[in-house]
């Protein structure tokens, strides 16, 4: 028997109110007498299932998540490009031009202001670096973090938007760990190294207070699958610059020069060799770098190296 179920009250052989709605038998049934009074009920609750409040927060929810990647996280609507109605018909003329109108007023309303066309223009110059540097998705959302809350602070007055887009990119690489080089972001950026820098330091200072340096062993992995390096190399090279950091060597120079350095020892070492100009190519340092650093390194660490 199939009936409206917002018009079921009470149960038509006993008149009982006491009625449950099974969503898994898709049923309705009279507790007191049994009877089945409606079948095939459509079950008006979210398609997925939560095991905890943390997952019904996160899935509790219509439409695209929420993004800091977006200057109005995403939560404002578009009209689509394409000049088709919900039947998939073209559109006339006439109405054509209508929804011209109404998607340039859409776009107006979106960005209304001064900041909010800064934070939008910001957030396109972080996501074209982080495309080409190939950077994973949760450095996109950090950096775009970073960015926001130099805008409320008022940090960003007096300085370009790419340099404060490119330091926020590069603080939120050296926050997660992620072996990206300043000299790597200021190839892609649209300003210099040293406007960078500057806004890095910027940024830092008032924003972040606190930043580990670069480890150089975050860097080994990088160079040893571009040199095509076996699994070994990397393990020695990582335990020359552990022996360094102990000894305060890698203190004041470069992360990168001293990765390089080390992985030319640990292929040497281990009959594996590169050149000094292949792994000074693949870490984007001069062979000068590498051979500085490579001699303190033979040299304090005692290292019986013969070339």
């Amino acid at each position: 028997m199939e009936r409206d179920e917002a018009q079921i009250r009470r149960c038509p052989e006993c008149g009982s109110k006491n009625l449950v709605r099974d969503y898994e038998r898709a049923e309705i049934t009279c507790l007191n007498c049994g009877l089945v009074i409606s079948e095939r009920i459509a079950d008006p609750g979210p398609e997925w299932r939560a095991f905890d409040q943390e997952q019904k927060e996160k899935r509790a929810r219509v439409g695209a998540p929420m993004t800091l990647t977006i200057h109005d996280k995403g939560l404002s609507t578009i009209i689509d490009w394409r000049d088709k109605d919900s039947y998939g018909k073209d559109l006339t003329p006439r109405r054509r031009a209508q929804i011209y109108r109404l998607r340039k007023w859409q776009r107006r309303v979106r960005v209304s202001d001064a900041s909010e066309r800064n934070l939008a223009f910001a957030l396109q110059e972080i996501e074209r670096i982080a495309s080409q540097l190939g950077l994973p998705r949760s450095i996109h959302e950090e950096s775009a973090l970073i960015y926001r809350k130099a805008v409320e602070e008022r940090l960003v007055r007096g300085r370009s938007i790419e340099s404060m887009a490119a330091a926020s990119l590069y603080a939120a690489c050296r926050r997660f760990g992620i072996p990206r080089t300043l000299d790597e972001i200021t190839k892609v950026a649209r300003v210099g190294k040293k406007e960078i820098g500057r806004s890095y330091r910027f940024i830092a200072r008032e924003l972040l207070k606190k930043i580990p340096p670069t480890n150089p062993v975050e860097y080994i992995p990088r160079l040893i699958s571009q040199l095509n390096l076996a699994g070994e190399v990397q393990m020695k090279a990582s335990e020359i610059v552990q022996q360094a950091s102990i000894i305060g060597l890698t203190s004041g120079r470069g992360p990168i020069g001293v990765a390089a350095a080390a992985v030319y020892i640990a292929s040497v070492v281990l009959n594996k060799k590169r050149t000094q100009r292949d792994i000074a190519n693949a870490a984007g340092v001069t062979e000068v770098t590498i051979r500085n650093r490579y001699k303190e390194l033979v040299e304090r660490l005692l290292i019986d190296i013969s070339i």
